[in-house]
């Protein structure tokens, strides 16, 4: 098959404006994890569920997203980007309505996993999409603006969360992700482009697809690279995930208070974007790499220091996870064009595996990890440090090879 992808040309807008319509597509995904957070306890009571029963509706929707995460780009790269993406979005307005009419926590789970399922397909592709349209310098730039647009999602998904569920209950935020996809849908049925030309797609059979995925998770390098952006991203999201302990229990935050640390998070993460989308062919990828890397172990081992000898307080426990999450999209732009450059002729299987993997660790630390951690924050940061020290050995490991 050829390697060769379309000129930027074949977007006639803005760059800026591919980003945004990009960024849009992914934000299903944390407007699904987020909006709710602060409704927890309400959902909980609402429907006879304790807490850990509501911690593992987390936990079954990031279970969903990382399998079908494994589908979605092998998908796309046989029947194209855009049909995959609207039934996808289709389906996760489907289960975001059987959601809100949910009565019991049996029902709940089932529509969150079917919401998982779904709602990873908009990640994914885009990615592919950035990769078919753009050189690599280009499709850093393009992917530090979709992260940058992005960014806005976690900030405001609370917010509109605890404002939802103090006017209209919970339900109400279940009937919002519902009109969000559906709005989402007609929007990118309108100006989404299909980027993989018809001759450039992989037929859709079982064993093409077996050897695609095998040789994937048969390369130690594919997999070491996409551990070393995978585990380091759950030094801060394992902060969201804890966030009603870690901001209700820990900080004493009301709900309607949670925006400010998804606020001081997601700034982080677009500081990082842009000064990633800044360095693209200034700075070599490793260098860039080794910065991030070095920000986010000096601001893990501060944050263990400081939880250890204080007590957590609003004042300084949010700034070391804003300073982590800049220090971590300073490296993610460049490692997730290094995990689909494995696989050039594959780069929606490539951004497939990737995301499941990342989806799988994702939702491990909300199982197993979370529940542990969150009964302290100094549990929460010596969590923190542990998942850098994970990816930073991976990174060490492929580091050398890296040009």
């Amino acid at each position: 098959m050829p390697t060769t992808h379309p000129a930027p040309t074949d977007w006639r807008g803005r760059r800026w404006a591919l980003a945004l319509l990009l960024a849009g597509l992914g934000s299903i995904g944390p407007f699904a994890v987020d909006t709710y957070l602060p409704a927890f306890e309400g959902i909980g009571a609402a429907i006879g569920a304790t807490p850990v029963q509501m911690q593992q509706t987390l936990a079954t929707y990031l279970a969903a997203f990382a399998v079908m995460n494994l589908f979605h780009g092998a998908l796309a790269d046989s029947f194209g980007r855009r049909p995959v993406v609207l039934v996808n979005l289709g389906l996760f307005a489907l289960a975001s309505a059987g959601c809100a009419l949910a009565q019991d926590i049996g029902t709940l789970l089932v529509m969150r996993a079917l919401q998982g399922l779904s709602a990873g397909a908009g990640m994914v592709v885009s990615r592919a999409i950035i990769r078919d349209l753009f050189a690599p310098q280009d499709a850093q730039r393009v992917m530090s603006q979709v992260t940058i647009f992005f960014g806005v999602a976690p900030a405001v998904a609370p917010l509109v969360g605890g404002l939802l569920f103090a006017a209209a209950g919970w339900s109400a935020i279940f009937w919002f992700l519902a009109a969000l996809s559906a709005a989402l849908a007609l929007l990118m049925w309108a100006r989404l482009p299909e980027s993989l030309p018809v001759d450039q797609r992989q037929p859709f059979a079982v064993a093409p697809l077996l050897e695609g995925y095998g040789a994937l998770v048969r390369s130690p390098r594919f997999l070491l690279l996409v551990l070393a952006g995978a585990v380091p991203f759950n030094g801060m999201f394992l902060y969201v995930l804890a966030a009603p302990a870690f901001l209700g229990t820990h900080l004493g935050l009301a709900p309607t208070e949670f925006f400010w640390f998804f606020a001081a998070s997601v700034a982080g993460i677009m500081a990082g974007a842009w000064l990633s989308g800044r360095l693209a062919g200034r700075m070599p990828p490793r260098a860039q790499l080794r910065l991030g890397f070095a920000l986010m172990t000096v601001v893990a081992l501060a944050n263990v220091a400081l939880n250890l000898a204080l007590e957590p307080h609003p004042a300084w426990s949010i700034w070391p996870v804003t300073l982590y999450a800049l220090g971590w999209s300073l490296t993610a732009p460049v490692i997730t064009l290094l995990v689909l450059d494995q696989a050039p002729t594959r780069r929606g299987m490539a951004a497939s595996v990737q995301a499941s993997l990342g989806s799988a660790v994702n939702a491990l630390v909300a199982a197993v990890v979370v529940p542990l951690a969150m009964t302290s924050a100094a549990g929460l940061a010596l969590a923190s440090a542990a998942a850098l020290a994970i990816g930073l050995a991976a990174w060490a490991v492929v580091e050398r090879r890296v040009t």
